[in-house]
C-alpha cells in the first residue's frame, strides 16, 4: 500500500500503466476531526464507490439470479364434432 500525506486541496493523480493517460484524480477537500472529505475525477466510464458499497454490488452480481420459467405458448386445438 502507498501511503501519501496531502494537505486540504492537494491532489494525487493516478495514471495509467503508460504514465500517459490519467484515470484517476483524488483531491483533498476538507479536514475536520477525524473526517477527510475527498473529491474523485474520473472519465464518465469509471465506476467509483465506497468500499461497503462495492462489496454490495459485486455480491449481487455474483449471486446466481433465479431462473424464471419460460412461458409455454398456449396450443390452440381445433373443436371437431
Amino acid at each position: 500500500m502507498l501511503v501519501l500525506a496531502r494537505k486540504c486541496e492537494e491532489t494525487v493523480v493516478i495514471g495509467a500503466a503508460d504514465n500517459l493517460h490519467e484515470v484517476l484524480r483524488v483531491t483533498v477537500v476538507e479536514v475536520r476531526g477525524g473526517t477527510v472529505k475527498l473529491g474523485f475525477e474520473a472519465d464518465d466510464d469509471m465506476a467509483i464507490y465506497r468500499e461497503e458499497v462495492w462489496e454490495r454490488v459485486r455480491a449481487d452480481r455474483q449471486t446466481p439470479k433465479p431462473r424464471q420459467r419460460a412461458e409455454r405458448p398456449k396450443e390452440r386445438v381445433a373443436y371437431i364434432d
